[in-house]
């Protein structure tokens, strides 16, 4: 039997403000956008070249207890892991793009990782594994 996590969702204030942040600003691909409602919608957002992986779920907050935790779903932790295989690159792309880091780069033993906040101010690691990290994830696989 094969398992994956299909989706993780993201508490969102409004759909489309968080199309434009993860779209426009990540440079996130629209995977899927359908209405299911007046009010609801199945937003999917993938990162660049993430072909058949793990896709964020933009999901609306629909009661005030939701609410209450748009920004703060991991209580202040990162909660999202973003790999990149150039983290310079887009390091110096989400810094044009107006991204705010919490953490700025830094090398550490398992890769190259900064702190940025997403428009809400969920904290999410971008990371480029080290060679020998990346090995070793390989081989847990």
């Amino acid at each position: 039997m094969a398992q994956k996590i299909g989706y993780v969702a993201l508490l969102v204030r409004d759909y489309d403000e968080a199309l434009a942040f993860f779209t426009g600003q990540l440079k996130f691909r629209l995977v899927e956008d359908t209405r299911l409602s007046e009010e609801k919608r199945w937003v999917l957002v993938a990162p660049p070249g993430a072909e058949g992986s793990t896709n964020v779920l933009l999901a609306r907050a629909a009661s005030p207890e939701q609410s209450s935790r748009i920004g703060n779903q991991t209580g202040g932790r990162v909660g999202f892991f973003l790999h990149t295989d150039d983290f310079w690159s887009d390091y110096r792309a989400m810094v044009a793009a107006g991204i705010k880091f919490a953490r700025s780069p830094k090398e550490e033993a398992y890769g190259t990782v900064a702190v940025i906040e997403d428009l809400y101010g969920n904290l999410w690691d971008l990371l480029e594994l080290s060679s020998t990290s990346r090995e070793a994830e390989g081989q847990a696989r």
